[in-house]
């Protein structure tokens, strides 16, 4: 078992590095992954540490790689990702590195900007093109609209109809060509009307196609427009309109000759910013693509590089300035591993003095470190859910991979269902390294991430389901059944004892809807069935009554023994603490107290199960009346399950009764007894303790034990640890609580084992409805059209079994089988009060490119 039944055994160690190596020896501890830094500067701001410059470059380096994945992932151009880690940089190459990106990141910048340049030209060249085009259609409006002047007031002062005042008039009208949004055209038209006073012409033509946008590069529908316009005051505020809605003016020539000579030379501009762009696209894919051959080794290369000067930050130095002083917690069975990696480190740098180590004692609660692999992170992520583990107490994670998925499955149990849940957990485990399952969306990695959690609980559905003899909600009959209708027939015995038993002919089941079969019979039972329920129970109507009775008692000592273990693991953490007189204060009167009285429940079960038979059946008293009068006392007398049952009842109270004051009141009292034999003591050690310093109980037991990991006995005096305050109210408050807490639990507690009955009951009777509702239904259809219409209704009833049987069943079987983990097991013995080991591991950046700054 190791580390996975108790966390490993961790030691304080101070690191003694070389300015000049510190860099090399963190980078092999952060590729190893053995330690977990304390923090040195705590009092000290972020913004003031030694190596907050480093931070800094560390943090340009990350914007420009930021950069650098923006515009590959813009270019479509695929991102590698290697199977290897490369080490962090060596200082040497830091500088390098950062002038390389640098001036990669300056040619970037510098080609993008003249790439969008071009293509902005281009894009106002081809609307240029687009409006001359379709304003060649305003051209001939306007001529045949030119002489029209009449509607100008005349004046008989002046002869304004003649032709020669005509072209003065002519020579003052302007024009005012451009593109519009589609969405502003309306407004656009309104407002030149109220500000112009109608003395303008306003021509409008829709683009056949969309064309993308200069400024936004969005591609959106356009109309061309081509006003006409009276005086120059006109014009501007034409101008001035225009540029309020961002139209995009163009000059608009005068005559047809200027019109073709502009549209001949937009023309050969266009060709020309077609191939200059495509040269400079050509030239940006080549710079992005040789990037991205090292994008990836450059991102793994600073996110280790920032984690080392962010573990620098955290150490101290000496007086003298030359060494840094860390301080780390690490298993103990890693010290070697540790010495190697320092001096791996002090080999790279090539210094003459090596980086080393020292294990320093101390008084503080080390962090829980519990190694795990593929199979029981799961196991160990549900468990740490409810609270990480203390340091050295028992890790409820290794039985929690049995009776985790055992309870799932006595709710879930269904053969079919079982399976169906494995072979797709077993599909996940087979292409477990498939890259895309590990990128995949939140629900599906979370079910990729707990794959053998889905194995075992499926495979236990499996094993559960033979037991009910449940698949899809109907029965196997793989053995054969132990009942034999035919022996109940008169036929099948001789006629003396016809009158002794309640035999069928043909006019009872000829007139009789609901037969019953008798076991008492001789030939009608021949014996149980060999795996689980016997398949005949599926045709019984009090089908339902025998699995209720049987699924409840079945859940009850299930419970109970699941409680029972969890009271004995708490006496290994006594033992492991040296806390022995918790084992005869604690934890046996609460074994006691839980088995005198459920424990016999238990025993009752069995005890009829096994002392009962068919013929004396109908005479077995009621194990419920049983349990309630051993608590009543009733006057007159029972028939009990066995002779003598009334005393060993009593005998059961009385030890139940005198368990309870133990509980309540033996603990304080033994502590107080300790606390005045020793107002003060003193303690010597070298290893660690779990004692804490705002604890009165393990202060006053410092006085008579031993300390973990050591044999060290207590001096008199107080020359490492100064007299703690003991207050008696205090620790009989708390044990009082507790206790009661324990004695109601335990009822409580066994109520909530009743689940497993609940929801066993729930999963089979939906089983039944689903099959009654759709495949029942589908299979009598025996029309010509009857296979054709079997498809869509197998089809439906596999998609309501998965959604609603598998997943929402699922979840719910899932759900209480944590809970009654977290609450009625683990509550028995495991506090859940520690720290979780994070150790400064490389493995733990992430080193994906899931979206833009993933780098960051």
């Amino acid at each position: 078992m190791g580390s996975l039944f108790r966390s490993e055994t961790m030691c304080l160690a101070q690191l003694f590095l070389q300015s000049g190596t510190a860099y090399e020896c963190l980078s092999a501890l952060g590729e190893k992954g053995l330690v977990q830094f304390r923090d040195l500067n705590q009092n000290i701001s972020t913004f003031q540490r030694k190596f907050v410059g480093e931070v800094k470059r560390c943090e340009e380096l990350e914007r420009i790689l930021v950069y650098l994945v923006q515009e590959i992932n813009r270019a479509d151009i695929p991102l590698p990702e290697g199977e290897t880690s490369p080490p962090a940089p060596p200082l040497k190459q830091v500088l390098e590195m950062q002038e390389q990106l640098q001036k990669l990141e300056v040619e970037l910048r510098e080609v993008t900007k003249n790439k969008e340049k071009l293509r902005k030209n281009l894009l106002e060249l081809i609307e240029y093109t687009h409006m001359l085009r379709v304003t060649k259609t305003f051209v001939k409006r306007n001529v045949e609209f030119e002489p029209t002047y009449e509607e100008f007031p005349s004046l008989e002062s002046d002869s304004l109809l003649d032709y020669s005042c005509m072209q003065r008039l002519g020579a003052k009208l302007g024009f005012v060509s451009g593109l519009i949004n589609q969405g502003k055209v309306e407004a656009f038209e309104k407002m030149l009307w109220r500000v112009c006073k109608g003395y303008t012409i306003v021509s409008y033509a829709e683009l056949d196609e969309s064309l993308e946008d200069p400024e936004t590069g969005e591609v959106i529908k356009w109309y061309v427009f081509l006003i006409s316009f009276w005086g120059e005051q006109i014009g501007h505020k034409v101008k001035k309109i225009c540029d309020c809605y961002h139209c995009h003016v163009y000059p608009y020539p005068n005559t047809a000759e200027e019109r073709r000579v502009i549209q001949e030379g937009l023309n050969t501009r266009i060709q020309d910013l077609y191939t200059v762009l495509h040269k400079t696209e050509d030239y940006l894919r080549q710079v992005l693509c040789k990037a991205a051959e090292s994008v990836y080794s450059r991102v793994i290369q600073v996110k280790k590089m920032k984690a080392i000067y962010h573990m620098l930050n955290m150490c101290s130095f000496d007086v003298t300035n030359k060494c840094l002083i860390a301080e780390v917690w690490c298993p103990e069975a890693d010290l070697q591993d540790l010495r190697r990696a320092l001096e791996e480190g002090s080999r790279e740098s090539g210094a003459t003095i090596p980086s080393f180590m020292n294990i320093i004692p101390t008084k503080e609660t080390p962090p829980t470190r519990i190694r795990t692999n593929k199979f029981t992170e799961g196991f160990q992520n549900i468990v740490d859910a409810y609270g990480v583990g203390s340091y050295r107490e028992v890790n409820p994670a290794l039985f929690t991979i049995i009776t985790f998925p055992f309870l799932f499955a006595v709710m879930f149990g269904d053969f079919g269902h079982g399976f169906v849940m494995f072979l797709f957990a077993l599909l996940l485990v087979l292409n477990e390294n498939h890259p895309r399952l590990n990128q995949s969306q939140e629900i599906m990695r979370m079910f990729f991430n707990g794959r053998y959690i889905l194995l075992l609980m499926g495979l236990f559905s499996v094993y559960t389901g033979l037991i009910y003899n449940d698949c899809f909600s109907k029965s196997v009959n793989l053995f054969g059944s132990g009942w034999n209708v035919s022996a109940m027939y008169t036929s099948s015995h001789p006629p003396a004892e016809h009158k002794k038993m309640v035999l069928w002919n043909d006019s009872v089941v000829r007139h009789n809807s609901i037969l019953q079969l008798d076991p008492s019979v001789p030939g009608v039972f021949r014996g149980p069935y060999p795996l689980g329920i016997d398949p005949i129970w599926n045709l019984a109507t009090n089908r339902l009554t025998f699995l209720n009775s049987f699924k409840m008692k079945m859940s009850v000592i299930l419970g109970i023994i699941h409680m029972t273990f969890g009271v004995i693991l708490g006496i290994f953490n006594h033992l492991h603490f040296r806390k022995k007189f918790n084992i005869y204060l604690v934890s046996i009167p609460e074994l006691l107290f839980m088995l005198c009285i459920f424990g016999y429940l238990i025993f009752m079960i069995f005890y009829k199960w096994l002392v009962f038979s068919a013929e004396t059946s109908r005479v077995a008293p009621s194990i419920l009346i049983e349990f309630i009068n051993m608590f009543l006392f009733p006057a007159s007398k029972t028939n009990g399950l066995y002779t003598g049952q009334e005393y060993v009842q009593r005998v059961l109270l009385v030890v139940t009764a005198l368990s309870v004051p133990v509980l309540f009141l033996g603990k304080p009292l033994f502590l107080l007894w300790l606390h005045n034999g020793r107002s003060c003591f003193g303690v010597n050690r070298s290893g660690y303790t779990l004692i804490r310093k705002d604890s009165e109980e393990e202060v006053s037991l410092l006085g008579n034990q031993d300390v973990e990991e050591g044999n060290h006995q207590v001096e008199d005096g107080c020359r490492e640890m100064a007299c703690e305050e003991f207050n008696f109210g205090e620790i009989l408050m708390t044990q009082v609580i507790h206790s009661i807490e324990y004695c109601l639990g335990c009822i409580s507690n066994t109520a909530s084992y009743l689940r497993l009955w609940a929801l066993s009951l729930a999963h089979a009777q939906l089983s039944d409805v689903l099959w009654a509702m759709l495949m029942r239904v589908g299979l009598r259809v025996d029309t010509t059209y009857g296979v054709l219409l079997l498809f869509p209704v197998i089809a439906l009833f596999a998609v309501l079994t998965i959604f609603i049987l598998l997943i929402m069943e699922g979840l719910s079987a899932f759900l209480h089988a944590i809970r009654l983990h977290w609450v009625e097991f683990q509550n028995k013995f495991y506090v859940g009060a520690g720290t979780k080991f994070v150790p400064f591991s490389f493995s733990l950046l992430s080193s994906k490119f899931n979206n833009d700054d993933s780098v960051a």
